[in-house]
């Protein structure tokens, strides 16, 4: 990709000191028009304002306006302008990402604000909207697995996709093996050098038609690094369980996550197990991961100088020299 702009620099930029000169000439200017007013008594000023005014007097201030023109241009002539073409060329090298987001029931318990599946939807977003070079899918799963969105550029539709995720899209349970494999599914074909999948989940695996270890050696064989995360507290955490008559009731349950089978899947593809406990752990481990996972992105500048100067010297000696005709010819009688 070749980017290409250019802009004004000044090679000797302290002449444009003699600028601040300009306020103290305009005023002196202004004091001596003043000084040379004539004030005369008259019995009356009505007849003054029939009197025409000659052209001449409107023109009055024309020669100063041309000096002051000339002497600006002078100035910003002697500080050098130059025209700088800059091209900047930029290869990008993106990484390949699918989010595997678990979206099972046990997803709503309220251990993190307002529930686990709303504050790993936050922190994908801003992870999403922090990799612009990368291409990155979204595959959903509980009791079966799904792609959200294929491998995308476009960040803006990922997002609307992953805004339209809630729990209760797929049957319920937590098909680890089948969210693993499907996310494989939309890398392994994909051309690139560098393939990465995020693995969210709160519990073990108990669905699925894919064996997770299966998954995993399907993964080693394409040399994609899977970053698993285990998401809840340790101990209990507040489930919303519904009621006979309608509505829903706290109610505190284990929380239960298949460390070990995590950690197995992470270590043996070349990433690494997290386990978040809460919002700020899980926006933590998203950034530990962006850190890991950054973009290369090769920049290489060439620069090219032209003086513009000679034009605004050509300028300023053209009103030097109106200024001279108009003052011994049009406008000789002024002063």
């Amino acid at each position: 990709m070749e980017w290409f702009h250019t802009h004004i620099v000044f090679a000797d930029p302290w002449w444009l000191v003699l600028l601040a000169l300009l306020p103290l000439w305009i005023y002196l200017y202004i004091r001596r028009q003043r000084q040379q007013q004539v004030y005369m008594q008259v019995p009356a000023t009505s007849g003054l304002k029939r009197l025409p005014v000659s052209w001449k007097v409107k023109w009055r201030r024309l020669l100063w306006i041309l000096r002051m023109l000339v002497y600006l241009l002078l100035v910003v002539a002697l500080a050098r302008p130059q025209a700088t073409d800059v091209l900047q060329n930029i290869n990008s090298e993106g990484i390949d990402i699918v989010i595997s987001l678990d979206i099972s029931g046990s997803m709503l318990a309220q251990d993190f604000h307002p529930n686990r599946i709303e504050a790993a939807k936050a922190v994908a977003r801003n992870f999403i909207e922090h990799r612009p070079n990368d291409r990155i899918g979204l595959v959903i799963f509980a009791g079966q697995a799904f792609t959200q969105c294929p491998l995308t550029i476009d960040h803006q539709f990922l997002i609307q996709q992953l805004e339209k995720v809630h729990s209760g899209l797929l049957p319920d349970g937590t098909a680890i093996g089948d969210g693993l494999a499907t996310a494989v599914e939309r890398l392994r074909e994909i051309p690139g050098k560098s393939k990465v999948i995020i693995l969210l989940t709160d519990g073990v695996n108990n669905m699925g038609l894919i064996d997770p270890l299966t998954a995993l050696q399907i993964a080693r064989t394409f040399h994609i690094r899977v970053y698993t995360i285990g998401v809840g507290t340790r101990g209990v955490a507040p489930y919303p369980v519904p009621l006979p008559g309608g509505g829903t009731q706290l109610q505190d349950m284990p929380v239960q996550i298949d460390e070990a089978l995590l950690k197995k899947i992470a270590s043996e593809t070349g990433g690494e197990y997290f386990r978040a406990t809460g919002n700020t752990s899980l926006r933590r481990i998203y950034n530990q991961i962006d850190q890991m996972e950054k973009t290369k992105i090769q920049v290489s500048s060439y620069t090219q100088y032209a003086d513009v100067f000679f034009p605004l010297a050509i300028a300023a000696a053209v009103l030097l020299f109106l200024e001279m005709i108009l003052r011994y010819t049009v406008l000789k009688s002024l002063p």
